[in-house]
């Protein structure tokens, strides 16, 4: 019995805190500990209210967006991320990625490289995949009518973020639990789930997913789209009703989580993000906002979870995570499997 597709998770995603030291135009600094070469990197200072940054080697390190922000893509500002690196990356003076003084959390994916051309869709794309760890980078141009764009992951994804790039507006994101008749948004907005044809209301398939004539697919705009596919043992994306109480619903994924977000489907509430390198131990209560440029939060009484060996737990009532009246879809990556391919099993932290 296969019980994990990948006994290391390590080797595809890794989250790292680091120290800023910023405080020149000319200040720079190496962060290393990632374990690869990343091309995906998204960083956000804990400490102050700076904004979500993200860079990936598809579009270029000195090209930046920003999940809180509808903003289109800001170009050479190398003050922010400047290289992608063997063993990490190298930021610049910016607050954003190396406030001096303040502590920081990267989290970083390994794509596929180099992107290729990829014609599987009506619209040609550019792809960087990873098909071990299910995870590509997508670059491609609207058309403004109905079209396919090929992904690259061999398998179906159940996740896609997608942001246009040339001008401002929303994070649409597509999640296997609300169908591709709906939408969600990763941006400034708290909304639920709300029906929208971004997706032509078609499920993505084995090589492609569909696009509108919405806000995905705006005649002769850049767009990126990262693409998440589920993958035993280290990957897991589903749904899950909250009970409304601190002894919290569980949500099995069949591995020790290293990184869990989750979103509220069924009223206003902000996505909530956890890793298991800001809390090592149970509760884990430090919590990042996604729709939102806040600091940190480390309130057990707003919301907290605990990370177990085959899933996590929530630990309060809140509506932003655990109400009985609301259903969630989460995304966790492993840190380690429940049980690996030699049938070890993982230990609760």
């Amino acid at each position: 019995m296969a019980y994990t597709d990948i006994d290391n998770p390590a080797d595809h995603f890794n989250t790292v805190l680091y120290t800023g030291n910023g405080v020149n135009s000319t200040d720079s600094q190496s962060i290393t500990g990632v374990g690869f070469q990343p091309n995906w990197v998204w960083i956000k200072n804990r400490n102050t209210t700076n904004w979500h940054i993200l860079s990936d080697s598809v579009r270029g390190g000195n090209k930046v967006l920003y999940t809180n922000r509808t903003d289109a893509e800001r170009s050479d500002v190398d003050w922010y991320l400047q290289t992608f690196d063997s063993d990490g990356f190298t930021v610049g003076y910016s607050g954003d990625t190396n406030g001096n003084g303040n502590s920081l959390v990267s989290w970083n994916w390994l794509a596929g490289g180099s992107a290729s051309s990829n014609s599987n869709g009506s619209i040609t794309s550019s792809v960087s995949a990873n098909t071990t760890a299910g995870f590509s980078i997508v670059s491609f141009t609207g058309t403004g009518s109905n079209a396919t764009v090929g992904h690259g992951l061999g398998v179906a994804p159940k996740m896609i973020i997608t942001k246009k790039r040339s001008s401002a507006d929303n994070w649409f994101t597509y999640h296997a639990s609300i169908a591709a008749t709906k939408v969600v948004y990763l941006d400034l907005t708290t909304a639920a789930e709300t029906y929208s044809t971004n997706w032509n209301d078609t499920e993505p398939t084995s090589s492609v997913f569909s696009l509108g004539t919405a806000g995905t697919n705006s005649n002769n705009q850049t767009y990126i789209a990262y693409c998440f596919a589920e993958k035993k043992g280290y990957s897991k994306f589903g749904s899950y009703k909250g009970n409304s109480n601190a002894d919290g619903t569980f949500v099995y994924t069949g591995f020790r989580p290293a990184f869990i977000l989750t979103k509220a489907t069924t009223t206003g509430q902000s996505w909530q993000l956890y890793d298991n390198k800001r809390n090592t131990l149970n509760q884990s209560n430090k919590v990042l906002f996604f729709f939102h440029n806040y600091a940190e939060q480390d309130d057990t009484s707003a919301a907290a979870i605990d990370i177990l060996s085959n899933g996590f737990k929530q630990r309060v009532n809140d509506a932003g995570g655990n109400s009985s009246s609301h259903t969630y879809l989460y995304w966790a990556i492993a840190d380690t499997p429940f049980v690996n391919s030699n049938g070890v099993p993982g230990n609760a932290r």
